[in-house]
């Protein structure tokens, strides 16, 4: 796993990319959990987003993810303190990581998107900033 890209990006998100094999019979994505800031505690896919529908749209206030493109595309906005910047997601190999503290929202998703996101904790609804406003504040 390698960073791609830190700049523009707040902080504590930056462009990751895993390890990739290509040959005639297609693409594979792979990473483990020692290339990773974090130990994986939950995998999570998003798929089926219906037209103009957003996901996301929080900050979490210990958990870090990693969100990659599976199939298809989206644009991620993401945002802290010290900046904010939306990125268009298409190549599975490269993934967002977003640490705690920091507003993450995907939307535009193409009709066949897969986002799957790699979390360092399990789900806590008390974990979760909803709203971007108290986001801002905080």
């Amino acid at each position: 796993m390698d960073v791609v890209d830190k700049s523009g990006l707040p902080e504590c998100a930056k462009l990751i990319k895993v390890g990739t094999a290509i040959d005639k019979r297609g693409q594979l994505c792979f990473t483990e959990n020692a290339e990773l800031p974090f130990k994986i505690e939950r995998v999570f896919w998003i798929s089926n987003i219906p037209k103009g529908e957003s996901r996301g749209c929080h900050a979490h206030r210990i958990c870090a993810e990693i969100v990659f493109p599976a199939q298809g595309s989206f644009d991620m906005f993401v945002s802290d303190s010290e900046g904010e910047r939306t990125y268009k997601m298409a190549d599975p190999s490269i993934g967002i990581y977003i640490g705690p503290n920091v507003w993450c929202e995907l939307k535009n998703f193409s009709q066949d998107a897969v986002c799957v996101v790699l979390a360092s904790h399990r789900y806590m609804t008390e974990g979760y900033v909803n709203d971007y406003e108290e986001f801002k504040r905080l």
